[in-house]
């Protein structure tokens, strides 16, 4: 009996806890290091993608999925239940645009996923989405959002956030280069913020990352692994010509 909220979502621990539910964000904390920023121009996303088989083809390895022509969503946790909740994202944003003949706004879409995280956290026979959703792209007015949902179900909007298992470190980057982020520009100054971020959890390789932007308007751009190499090399001679320039003086 003492082990009951232990192994059931919907009854509390002593203390207050849904303990399943905790055990999904430890699912999201050991997860891929995913990274989401939005300026007034565009909205970015990457994540960390693991090395993947020489035989496996590349492109069911992912991790950023496209919601709707505006929309994009990436993820930390367990590949399969993001799968299954992208899937019903989609199916809620073309269901949107039937019913009122146009297309949903961010929010609107973040709302559903968060609604049908919490109807898993209190019923009984099924356990937490083990995944942290980062969703962002551009409503109808040319606003850009960026949202998080965790597996207990609740939402936040966000200038930049990240989460994973590296999720702390690459946040400390962020908030660090927030003043900057806030006034970035152009959508490279705003990708290489993103890959930074994502230097932090894993290779300097582009082949381990993956990465969306989202403008107004625009197709959803997929960036190439050579386009972040060609970002990766950038950052490594500005960041060789800034240590030259604190050790020597301008050149």
């Amino acid at each position: 009996m003492s082990r009951n909220f232990d192994e059931a979502v919907n009854i509390y621990s002593p203390n207050g806890h849904l303990m399943q539910v905790e055990y999904a964000e430890v699912a999201v904390r050991k997860g891929s290091t995913v990274v989401g920023l939005r300026t007034n121009e565009c909205v970015v996303l990457g994540a960390e993608k693991r090395a993947i088989d020489m035989l496996q083809i590349e492109r069911t390895s992912h991790r950023i999925k496209k919601i709707d022509e505006h929309i994009a969503m990436t993820f930390a946790g367990l590949t399969a239940d993001a799968r299954v909740l992208a899937g019903r994202a989609q199916m809620e944003a073309q269901s949107h645009r039937l019913n009122f003949h146009r297309p949903s706004s961010v929010e609107h879409i973040t709302r559903f996923l968060a609604k049908l995280k919490q109807n898993y956290t209190q019923s009984f026979g099924r356990r937490p989405f083990g995944v942290a959703c980062l969703v962002g792209g551009f409503d109808c007015d040319g606003k850009p959002h960026l949202f998080q949902t965790d597996p207990s179900g609740i939402y936040y909007e966000w200038l930049a956030n990240t989460t994973g298992r590296m999720g702390q470190t690459a946040n400390e980057y962020l908030q660090k280069n927030l003043k900057a982020i806030c006034t970035t520009s152009d959508t490279i100054s705003a990708m290489k913020h993103v890959v930074k971020a994502l230097q932090m959890a894993a290779s300097s390789d582009g082949s381990y990352f993956d990465m969306v932007v989202i403008k107004y308007k625009q197709p959803i751009e997929i960036v190439s692994t050579d386009k972040l190499n060609y970002l990766i090399e950038v950052i490594k001679q500005e960041s060789i010509g800034n240590t030259t320039r604190r050790h020597f003086g301008p050149v």
